[in-house]
C-alpha cells in the first residue's frame, strides 16, 4: 500500500493556513455534545486536553502517574526551539524547518516540519502568557542560547528545569478546564487497548492501577499522546515507567507502526556505573554550549585529567566538525563518541566515557555565569558522582535518550484507523531519522496546543456524537481480552522476574540494534528476541494478583510488549538498507565514516501493519517528496 500523507498543495509557507481554510468546524454549542479521550498527560496530552476542554469538547484524560506533573516531560533540560530570532542572528522560520529537516536527514516531511516551525513562536508566547519563567537577558527580554544541529541562537530555556516549568504551564492550563468541568482527569489509570468499531477508534480499556478494575470507556476520538519506547533498551535516560504499550496495542488493532527503528541515542549522559543501575541519567544537552568534549590523546591513559596537557587532549568534535565543534548534532555526537571509546581513547574504568570540560568557559566568563546558566545540572551531577563539575571535566556517555518512530499519521495527525489521533512523540511525524535538541518540547506543544484543536474537529464534523456506546460488544470483548492477559501473566509462576527478562532483552538491543548495526546483528536478534520470549512466557514470575496495586503486573505485562515490539524494531533497520540520522548500518558508510544515505531506494516513511504475533507484519510506504529542500550529503564540517 502507498500512504496519502494529505498534505496541503501549494506554496510550502501557505499550505497550514489554507488548509486550516478548508477544514470543517464544529459549532460551539455541537462542541459540548462530543467527547474525547486523551491518553497522557505529558506536554502533549495536557495540552490537548486544556486546548480542547476550553474549545467546549468533553474530555476525558488518563495518565498513568497520580498526577500530570509527573509526565515524563518534566525531565527535559535543555530548552525549547522557536524562530522569534531575538538574538538578531539570522534566524528565520525557513532556517528553523531547514535545519530540522537537515537534522532529520531528510527523513521527514517536509510539510509537516514547516508547520512546526510556523507555530513555534506561539507556542513562546501561549507559554509566556501562562507565566512559563523562562530566563531573561539584562535588558528584560527573553534569553536564547545554542543547541546542537544549528548556528543561530533560537532555544528557549528556564535553567536546566525547561521541561518541568513548560509541564507546569499546561497542568495550570488543564487544571483550569478541570474546574470548569469540560476535563475529568483519570489518574493511575493505565491504557491497555484500544477499541475499534467498524474500523473506527472509539474509547479505550484501562486498568485502574490502585485496585485493579478492568474498565472501558467511549468517546467519538481517541487522542494517543503517550511518549516514546527509549525503554525497549532497558537502561535509557526515559522514566522507569515510559513504555510502548499504549502505541504497541493500537498498533495491534490496525494502526500502522512507522519507523521504529529511528531511535536517538544522546550523547551527554552519566556513563553506566554497574549492573544495579536501572536507568541513566541524562545530562542536557545544553552544556555542549559552554563544555569542550575531548579524550586523552595517548590509549588507556589513566591520568589524572591535571595531569594531561592541553597538546595531549583530542577535542575531537572540534577536530573532524570544524564549523559545529561540541554543537554537532546528537547522532554524529553519540558515534564520535563510540568511535573513540572503540579505540581506546575511552575513560573511566569500562573506557567508556568522555569528558565535558568547563574549565575554559569558567576562565572566560566567571564560574557565576556558568552556575546561572547550567546551576542546577551540576548540582544534580554532584549528587549522583560526587564530583564536582566546577573543579573537574563532566563524565559523559551516550544513552537510548528519544524515539523518531512512532504511529503513522497523516498531516492532520491521525493514523490510518479513523478516529485515532497521536500527537507528540507517540507519532512519527516531524523529526526524520534524527531530533534536533530543544525540538521534543517544541513539537509536544505545537500538536496539542495550534494542531489537533483545528484538526480533530475536521473528523468530528464527519461524526454523529455518542454514536458508539461503551455498551457495544466490542468493549466487552476488549475488557475480556485485558482480563485474560492478566490472568495468563499471573498463571505462569515461573523462577526469573520480570526486570531479568527486561534486562536481557535490553543488552539484545543494545548490542545490536543500538548506535550501531548490520545485517549480521539484525539477523541475531531477530533470532534471540522469539526466543527470549518464549522463555518469558514460560518462567516468568508475576507475584501478586491483579485485583490489587501490582507494579510487577504492570511491569510484566510491559515486557510483553517490549519483547514483540523489540523485534519490531529490528525487523525495521534491518529492511533499511541505508544509514540516515541515529540510524546507521554499518555496511553503509563513507570512506571518512558517515552516514551513507540511499535516496534513490530509501526516501520513504516505512509502516508497518502487524499480521499477529510470530507473522511477518507488512510493509507499507509512504513516499517522501521535496520541493523546497534539496536532498544533499548531510555535512556539519
Amino acid at each position: 500500500m502507498i500512504l496519502d500523507g494529505k498534505c496541503p498543495s501549494g506554496p510550502l509557507a501557505e499550505k497550514w493556513s489554507r488548509h486550516r481554510n478548508d477544514l470543517k468546524l464544529v459549532n460551539p454549542a455541537n462542541k459540548r455534545k462530543y467527547r474525547i479521550i486523551v491518553v497522557g498527560a505529558g506536554l502533549a496530552g495536557a495540552s490537548a486536553a486544556a486546548s480542547l476542554g476550553e474549545l467546549g469538547y468533553n474530555v476525558e484524560a488518563f495518565c498513568s502517574q497520580d498526577s500530570p506533573r509527573r509526565g515524563h516531560s518534566i525531565a527535559a533540560q535543555g530548552g525549547i526551539n522557536a524562530a522569534k530570532n531575538y538574538p538578531n542572528d539570522g534566524d528565520s522560520v525557513f532556517r528553523l524547518f531547514h535545519d530540522t529537516i537537515k537534522g532529520g536527514d531528510f527523513r521527514a516531511r517536509e510539510a509537516n516540519v514547516y508547520r512546526l516551525a510556523e507555530v513555534s513562536n506561539s507556542i513562546i508566547d501561549q507559554c509566556v502568557a501562562q507565566g512559563v519563567p523562562f530566563a531573561r537577558d539584562y535588558a528584560g527580554y527573553l534569553d536564547n542560547r545554542s543547541f546542537g544541529g544549528a548556528q543561530v541562537s533560537r532555544t528557549f530555556y528556564a535553567r536546566g528545569q525547561t521541561g518541568q516549568q513548560l509541564l507546569l504551564g499546561a497542568y495550570s492550563a488543564l487544571s483550569r478546564q478541570q474546574a470548569a468541568g469540560t476535563v475529568r482527569l483519570h489518574p493511575r489509570s493505565e491504557m491497555l487497548d484500544l477499541v475499534v468499531v467498524d474500523g473506527k477508534a472509539r474509547g479505550i480499556t484501562v486498568r485502574d492501577m490502585v485496585t485493579g478494575e478492568v474498565s472501558s470507556y467511549a468517546a467519538d476520538a481517541v487522542c494517543l499522546c503517550t511518549g516514546g519506547y527509549a525503554n525497549v533498551f532497558y537502561l535509557s535516560t526515559n522514566a522507569m515507567g515510559s513504555n510502548v504499550t499504549a502505541t504497541y496495542r493500537a498498533y495491534k488493532k490496525g494502526a500502522f507502526f512507522a519507523n521504529p527503528c529511528y531511535t536517538q541515542i544522546h550523547p551527554t549522559c552519566i556513563p553506566a556505573s554497574g549492573d544495579y543501575q536501572s536507568k541513566l541519567t541524562l545530562m542536557s544537552e545544553s552544556l555542549r554550549n559552554d563544555g569542550r568534549v575531548w579524550v586523552p590523546k595517548q590509549k588507556s591513559d589513566n591520568r589524572p585529567v591535571s595531569e594531561i596537557p592541553d597538546e595531549e587532549r583530542d577535542y575531537y568534535l572540534e577536530r573532524k566538525y570544524p564549523s559545529f565543534g561540541n554543537l554537532a548534532p546528537r547522532d554524529i555526537a553519540s558515534r564520535s563518541a563510540k568511535e573513540v571509546c572503540d579505540e581506546g581513547q575511552g575513560i573511566g574504568t569500562s573506557g567508556r566515557g568522555v569528558y565535558l570540560d568547563f574549565a575554559d568557559s569558567i576562565k572566560r566568563l566567571g564560574q557565576d555565569a556558568i552556575r546561572e546558566r547550567y546551576g542546577n545540572l551540576f548540582e544534580m551531577y554532584e549528587r549522583i558522582t560526587g564530583e564536582d563539575a566546577y573543579k573537574q571535566p563532566m563524565r559523559i556517555y551516550p544513552a537510548p535518550h528519544y524515539t523518531m518512530g512512532g504511529l503513522w499519521v497523516d498531516y492532520n495527525l491521525e493514523s490510518n484507523v479513523p478516529g485515532l489521533f497521536v500527537l507528540g512523540e507517540a507519532n512519527f511525524s516531524d523529526h526524520g531519522a534524527n531530533r534536533l535538541g530543544a525540538s521534543a518540547l517544541m513539537q509536544g506543544l505545537a500538536d496539542g496546543y495550534f494542531v489537533i484543536p483545528y484538526t480533530i474537529a475536521n473528523f468530528l464534523a464527519r461524526t454523529t456524537p455518542g454514536e458508539v456506546p461503551s455498551e457495544h460488544e466490542e468493549f466487552r470483548k476488549s475488557r475480556e481480552e485485558v482480563d485474560a492477559l492478566t490472568k495468563r501473566l499471573l498463571s505462569i509462576k515461573g523462577t526469573r522476574t520480570v526486570n531479568e527478562f527486561h534486562r536481557e532483552l535490553g543488552r539484545i538491543m543494545w548490542d545490536n540494534v543500538g548506535m550501531a548495526r548490520s545485517q549480521q546483528s539484525l539477523e541475531r536478534a531477530l533470532q534471540r528476541i522469539p526466543e527470549l520470549r518464549a522463555e518469558f512466557w514460560e518462567d516468568v514470575q508475576v507475584t501478586g494478583s491483579g485485583a490489587e496495586l501490582n507494579q510487577e503486573l504492570e511491569r510484566a505485562g510491559r515486557v510483553a510488549d517490549f519483547l514483540e515490539f523489540g523485534e519490531l524494531m529490528a525487523r525495521d533497520a534491518l529492511q533499511r538498507r541505508e544509514s540516515c540520522g541515529g540510524h546507521f548500518r554499518e555496511e553503509f558508510q563513507t570512506e571518512d565514516g558517515e552516514a551513507r544515505r540511499d535516496d534513490e531506494n530509501f526516501s520513504y516513511v516505512a509502516a508497518w501493519e502487524s499480521k499477529g504475533v510470530g507473522r511477518n507484519p507488512e510493509l507499507h510506504k509512504e513516499p517522501l517528496e521535496f520541493e523546497d529542500v534539496t536532498l544533499a550529503v548531510r555535512s556539519y564540517k
